[in-house]
């Protein structure tokens, strides 16, 4: 097998997020679900803009995006990443762009020069830590097959996709180009439900994806994996998935993480934290550290500890993207990098 370029290299949406302290009342005020994420208008994004910071702390504002964020915290356990997302080329695209990098990430996808704007994420943080998202797409969705590099998707060890980008046509043409050219190279490819809204959409084309054998590695929390197999039973909806995938992860929030392979589950316990201030970004950032180690040969269960101390850091902060090296802070609890 060829040489790696990359560890991992993530596809998914360019966002840039826009984050505030809020309470249940403005949740309400705007006809929001508590929890979830929902697809907005730019006319929608710019109400919500325009109440933020009404009767709630100041915003604050920083790139984002799902699989962009478990990119960025892989980097930040010392592997070599690149992402694949369409920003436009305005003024937050650029700053987009510019912050992805600073993070030691290639990120060399042409900005579209006409289209909607740089898509953004308007994400309300309740004080008992629970995330709201609002998400405008924008240019997010003018991904397409032509913005995906043979050659790099070659050469990176585990190509990591994001359910969220699975909603326009030239996206998952991107996507499925992207795991044949993977797979005929040998390299492994991984998939993240996103979100409960999201599978509800697309149910049965993800398990099309896993039966079918597009993806290799599935990525989801309790309430994803139970949407996708329509049951509230978690041991049901987990004997499913291990039928159905080669290797699968579901993070359980306080209960950490149950891996499962055709051949057993492996259950591993939460990293323990001081304080809950924020779950934007926890799955992303659990991601990182698991995929971190399964590139690096670890063993189920030390790849679930590195995902759990990522998730632990990322959750005590405003924000989906680590603030501290995560490979100083694996190093200092013990887990070697």
């Amino acid at each position: 097998m060829a040489e790696t370029k990359y560890d991992v290299l993530g596809i998914g949406n360019a966002i840039f997020d826009v984050l505030v302290r809020t309470d249940e009342g403005f949740l309400k005020r705007h006809g929001m679900t508590k929890g979830g994420m929902a697809l907005i208008d730019e006319a929608r994004a710019l109400a919500i803009y325009g109440d933020m910071g009404q009767d709630s702390g100041t915003p604050v504002e920083m790139s984002g995006g799902s699989a962009a964020n478990t990119i960025v915290g892989i980097a930040s356990l010392g592997a070599r990443t690149a992402f694949i997302g369409k920003v436009k080329d305005d003024q937050i695209g650029r700053l987009y762009s510019h912050d992805i990098k600073a993070a030691n990430v290639a990120f060399g996808t042409a900005p579209a020069t006409g289209g909607p704007a740089t898509g953004c994420s308007y994400i309300l943080v309740t004080p008992d830590g629970e995330r709201t998202m609002n998400t405008y797409l924008g240019a997010a969705q003018e991904l397409t097959p032509a913005d995906i590099d043979p050659a790099e998707i070659a050469a990176s060890a585990i190509v990591y996709l994001e359910g969220y980008l699975w909603d326009p046509k030239n996206a998952k043409d991107a996507f499925l180009k992207a795991s044949t050219i993977a797979h005929d190279a040998g390299r492994q490819v991984a998939l993240t439900l996103s979100d409960a809204f999201c599978v509800d959409r697309y149910r049965g084309e993800f398990v099309d994806l896993m039966r079918g054998g597009t993806v290799d590695l599935i990525f989801a929390n309790e309430a994803e994996l139970q949407s996708l197999y329509q049951t509230s039973d978690f041991d049901t909806a987990l004997a499913q998935l291990r039928n159905d995938v080669k290797l699968g992860v579901v993070t359980r929030s306080e209960k950490g993480c149950v891996v499962v392979t055709k051949d057993g589950v492996t259950a591993v316990s939460a990293f323990p934290i001081e304080s809950l201030v924020d779950t934007t970004g926890a799955g992303d950032l659990f991601a990182a550290g698991f995929l971190f180690g399964l590139v690096r040969g670890a063993g189920y269960e030390h790849c679930g500890r590195l995902g759990a101390l990522a998730a632990a850091e990322v959750i005590q902060h405003i924000g989906a993207r680590p603030q501290l090296s995560l490979k100083e802070l694996a190093k200092q609890n013990g887990l070697p990098v």
